[in-house]
């Protein structure tokens, strides 16, 4: 019987895809490739742990540095024996938390000699307006487009590798570059690399464009973490590489920094970066 491995970045996407009925084992790869503290290509044990607490940094807390270091070895290990399989399939969108995620995996593939690889990678389906990610299909829309895989190309691995190096050095000039490239093996990153440009802080307000949103929103009255969510949201063009503990994180920014920008109102003085089972409806936040 012929081993099939699967690839796919968020546990929403990855749980549809187990339901679909193709064949083969999925694995759900997890970090934050875009930001935060890393070498490029294939990780030492001191970037692990770079890594481990800057993504327990990212979500207050909720998750704790062991339990993130240990998720992050088993997966270079998968990822590391997955040459072995006789067939592997990464799935991925179009968005910049997709984008940064495929690059990595690919540039760390590359590094192992691991080149046998499909991919899915789709920046649209019909019926579904706006399209932000591949956890908004259903389980029977991801076996649909199953036969859209195509082989990885020995120009895509080498394009990854680059903007793998762009990401993890947070490399301005190289973003500029890979932001107007005209057709990349990977059609994909320039729009998102631009995107995160847009996250850079600006000359005069200090702020990314996620925080700007935010702050746009509290100042013209949306007081709880809902409705701020459903502002930014709206007027954040798709696809959108965030969720809602990246942008409560956000706004915890806005209420932390001096001078702070924001009041928080809550059971906690912060809003909850990770998950909070008591919900958010007791919080709400107020410009200064």
């Amino acid at each position: 019987m012929k081993q099939v491995l699967h690839i796919i970045g968020g546990d929403v996407a990855g749980e549809k895809l187990k339901k679909s009925g193709v064949t083969g084992e999925v694995f759900v790869w997890h970090d934050v490739l875009y930001d935060g503290p890393r070498n490029p290509g294939w990780p030492d044990e001191s970037t692990l742990n770079a890594r481990s607490n800057f993504l327990e940094e990212m979500t207050g807390g909720g998750l704790g540095k062991q339990q993130i270091l240990e998720t992050l070895r088993m997966q270079y290990l998968k990822l590391e024996t997955a040459g072995g399989c006789d067939k592997l399939v990464l799935w991925f969108d179009a968005c910049l938390f997709d984008q940064s995620m495929l690059s990595h995996i690919l540039a760390c593939m590359k590094a192992k000699g691991i080149n046998n690889a499909e991919l899915i990678c789709v920046d649209a389906f019909p019926g579904i307006e706006p399209f932000n990610g591949l956890g908004q299909l259903r389980p029977d829309q991801f076996a649909s487009i199953f036969d859209r895989r195509q082989p990885v190309t020995f120009d895509q691995f080498c394009f990854a590798e680059r903007v793998d190096r762009a990401f993890a050095l947070q490399d301005y000039a190289e973003f500029v570059e890979l932001a107007n490239c005209r057709n990349a093996p990977l059609p994909f990153i320039p729009a998102a690399v631009a995107r995160w440009l847009m996250e850079q802080p600006d000359k005069t307000t200090g702020l990314g464009r996620l925080e700007q949103l935010a702050l746009e929103a509290i100042r013209f009255g949306y007081k709880h973490p809902a409705e701020i969510f459903k502002y930014v949201a709206a007027h954040d063009p798709p696809p959108q590489y965030w969720g809602d503990t990246t942008l409560w994180a956000k706004i915890n920014k806005l209420a932390t920094m001096r001078p702070a920008l924001v009041r928080i109102e809550g059971p906690d003085p912060l809003l909850p970066q990770w998950i909070y089972p008591a919900g958010l409806e007791s919080f709400s936040v107020y410009p200064l």
